[in-house]
C-alpha cells in the first residue's frame, strides 16, 4: 500500500479526526497489524474490534478507525460505520491507480476462472488477484489496499448473498473489464428466482467503466440475452456458434483437457491441466480476457497450461490406477451437475461419485438433491455413495436408476464400505458443500490404502 495521511482518509470519508499521522497499511485484525497502520474497529456477530484498540497501538498502529463515542489514547479518525467506512476508503484508494482491473462474478466457477485470469493477465502484466474468501465488502477493499506503485493489473473476485452488494462492490473496485461466469441457482433463497440472480449479477456494470468489455458466458440461457449499447459485450461458448470466442475439438484424459478456441478468423491451441467442460468455459473466459488486454494469443494458453487446482476444486490424485477428484471446496446444483458431468466423461473403468449435502438451499433442498440422484443415474455412474440428511433425498431418487446406491448415516460407515469395494482402474469423484467436511473421508481413504 502506498502512504496515506489520516487527514487524506478523513477529508475522503467526510470524516473527523484529532491529529494527522502517515499510514503504510490498513488492518482488521489485530494478530495482523504491521508498525504504522491503520487499524479499523470492526464489530462482528461475536466480537467488537472497538475492546482491542490499546493492543494494536501497543502493537505498533499508528491511528485506528472508530464509530463510538470514545476518545483512543492515540490518533484516530472517526467515521458513522466503520465497516462501510472500510470499503469506502477501498474505493477511493482504488481511484487513485489508473490500472486494468478485471471484476468478475458468476454463481459458480468465480475461484477458477479467477486463477485463469490471473495467469493469462500475469503473462503481460504484474497482477494481484483476489486471495482466499476475500470476495466480499470487508475482504475486498482489503485487496484493493494490496495495490500499490509496482502493480499493473488486478484480478478482483465478487461474491454476493443479496442484491445490492455485487452493485457496492463493483462501485468500489471500478473494474475496467467486466466477466460474468454463468447464473445458476446459488443464493436463490435469497434472490427469488434465477432472474433474480441475473439482476443481482448484472449490479457489475454499476461500476465498470462505459465501453469496456463485458465478457459473458454465450451458452448460458439468460446471459445469452444480455445487450446493452453502453459495453462491449464479448460472449464465449461451447454450443452458441455466434460466440466471440468458440472452443471446439474438445478432448479430455484423465487429467487434461485439450481444445482449440476459434476466435474471428484465428485459431488457438488450448491445454489445461484439469477435467470438465466447467473448466473449458473458465479458461475460454480467461482467454477472452487476454484479448481484451491486447495478449499474445499463444501467451494466454502458455499461461492456461500452468493452472494449479487450489484447494480441493477438482483436484486429481492418483492411487495406484485409481483416480480420485477431489471436488468438495463447495457445492451448488450447478457445480453438482458440472461434477457428475466430469465423471461421466472420464476414462474409470467404474465410475463412482461420493457425494453428501448441498446447504443453504432452503425450501429447494429437496428437489435439488433429488435431481443430483437423478443425473447420476442418468449418467450411468456406477456406483453412488452418499450421506448427510438432504443426501437421503439424492440416494432415493437415484435407486430408481441402474446405478448402485450406497447411503450411509456417517462418514465412518460411507469410508469403509467404499475401501472394501474400490478396485483398480476405478475413477472416484468426492463432491459436497464445504460444511460437511468430506475432505475426512478424502484423507482416511488415502491413508487406508496407502496401509493395504
Amino acid at each position: 500500500m502506498e502512504v496515506l495521511t489520516l487527514s487524506e482518509i478523513a477529508r475522503a470519508l467526510g470524516a473527523s479526526y484529532n491529529k494527522d499521522v502517515e499510514l503504510n497499511g490498513v488492518c482488521i485484525d489485530t494478530r495482523k497489524i504491521t508498525k504504522g497502520c491503520l487499524f479499523i474497529c470492526i464489530k462482528g456477530e461475536r466480537f467488537d474490534a472497538h475492546e482491542f484498540i490499546n493492543e494494536a497501538y501497543e502493537k505498533g498502529a499508528a491511528a485506528v478507525m472508530i464509530d463510538r463515542d470514545i476518545e483512543p489514547d492515540g490518533c484516530f479518525v472517526k467515521v458513522d460505520n466503520t465497516s462501510k467506512a472500510l470499503l469506502d476508503l477501498g474505493a477511493y484508494y482504488r481511484s487513485k491507480f489508473s490500472i486494468p482491473l478485471v471484476g468478475l462474478t458468476g454463481s459458480v466457477g468465480k475461484t477458477t476462472t479467477k486463477e485463469f485470469t490471473y495467469l493469462v493477465v500475469s503473462a503481460k502484466y504484474n497482477a494481484i488477484k483476489t486471495l482466499g474468501n476475500l470476495n466480499n465488502e470487508i475482504g475486498l477493499p482489503q485487496m484493493l489496499f494490496t495495490i500499490d506503485n509496482s502493480v499493473e493489473a488486478a484480478v478482483i473476485e465478487m461474491g454476493m448473498n443479496h442484491f445490492g452488494e455485487i452493485h457496492r462492490l463493483a462501485c468500489a473496485a471500478k473494474p475496467t473489464i467486466g466477466l460474468i461466469t454463468n447464473i445458476g441457482v446459488s443464493h436463490i433463497e435469497n434472490l427469488g428466482s434465477r432472474q433474480g440472480i441475473l439482476k443481482a449479477k448484472l449490479e457489475l456494470l454499476d461500476g465498470l467503466e462505459k465501453g469496456a468489455p463485458l465478457i459473458l458466458n454465450g451458452d448460458n440461457d439468460l446471459l445469452k440475452t444480455v445487450k446493452s449499447d453502453e459495453y462491449d459485450i464479448r460472449f464465449c461458448g461451447i454450443e452458441n456458434e455466434d460466440c466471440d470466442y468458440l472452443a471446439k475439438n474438445i478432448s479430455q484424459s484423465d487429467t487434461s483437457t485439450s481444445f482449440d478456441i476459434i476466435y474471428g478468423e484465428k485459431k488457438q491451441s488450448v491445454t489445461i491441466p484439469t477435467i470438465g467442460i466447467h473448466n473449458v468455459y473458465n479458461a475460454l473466459s480467461a482467454f477472452a480476457v487476454g484479448q481484451a488486454l491486447d495478449i499474445d494469443s499463444q501467451l494466454c494458453a502458455n499461461a492456461l497450461a500452468k493452472y494449479i487446482p487450489e484447494g480441493m476444486r477438482q483436484k486429481t490424485v492418483k492411487l495406484g490406477s485409481i483416480t480420485c477428484i477431489e471436488d468438495c471446496y463447495n457445492a451448488s446444483p450447478d457445480s453438482m451437475r458440472a461434477a457428475i458431468r466430469t465423471l461421466s466423461n472420464t476414462q474409470g473403468k467404474r465410475k463412482i461419485a461420493v457425494l453428501s449435502d448441498m446447504l443453504e438451499l432452503g425450501e429447494y433442498s429437496k428437489s435439488a438433491h433429488e435431481e443430483v440422484g437423478r443425473l447420476v443415474g442418468e449418467n450411468k455412474i456406477d456406483m453412488l455413495y452418499c450421506f448427510g440428511e438432504a443426501s437421503k433425498y439424492m440416494a432415493d431418487e437415484c435407486k430408481k436408476y441402474d446405478t448402485r446406491v450406497n447411503y450411509f448415516e456417517n462418514k465412518e460407515e460411507l469410508t469403509k464400505n467404499l475401501l472394501e469395494n474400490i478396485k483398480e482402474d476405478d475413477t472416484i469423484i468426492f463432491k459436497a458443500s464445504r460444511g460437511m467436511k468430506l475432505e475426512d473421508v478424502i484423507h482416511s481413504v488415502y491413508d487406508r490404502w496407502e496401509k493395504k
